[in-house]
């Protein structure tokens, strides 16, 4: 099993998470963050460090946010991997918890 970045990452963009991943599991594109399956070792550190709390098991990822899985699978093939923390995205902080983001995903 894996874990997934869903949709309150969008426009946020905390790296937090980053920080605590011991695989180097995490991929960035310009305003989302992805999760490689294939590099992921399941380990839930992620899970606890994310302010958005976008990132579910698989198992557990919202029926509303399924598509994001593929969505991870997809950007973990094209996005660069990103090992350290970064600043988040200015407008972060107003981004987070908004709804209807999905269709603002920047591949």
């Amino acid at each position: 099993m894996t874990y997934v970045v869903t949709e309150n990452c969008i426009k946020c963009k905390y790296t937090d998470c980053v920080d605590v991943c011991p695989v180097d599991c995490f991929v960035e594109g310009p305003n989302f963050l992805a999760i490689n399956p294939d590099e992921c070792i399941d380990c839930t550190l992620c899970v606890a460090e994310c302010p958005a709390e976008a990132i579910f098991a698989e198992d557990d990822v919202p029926a509303d946010q399924q598509d994001f899985i593929q969505i991870n699978a997809e950007m973990s093939k094209v996005w660069p991997v990103i090992s350290s923390r970064k600043e988040p995205m200015p407008d972060a902080d107003a981004n987070n918890g908004r709804k209807g983001k999905r269709a603002e995903i920047e591949k």
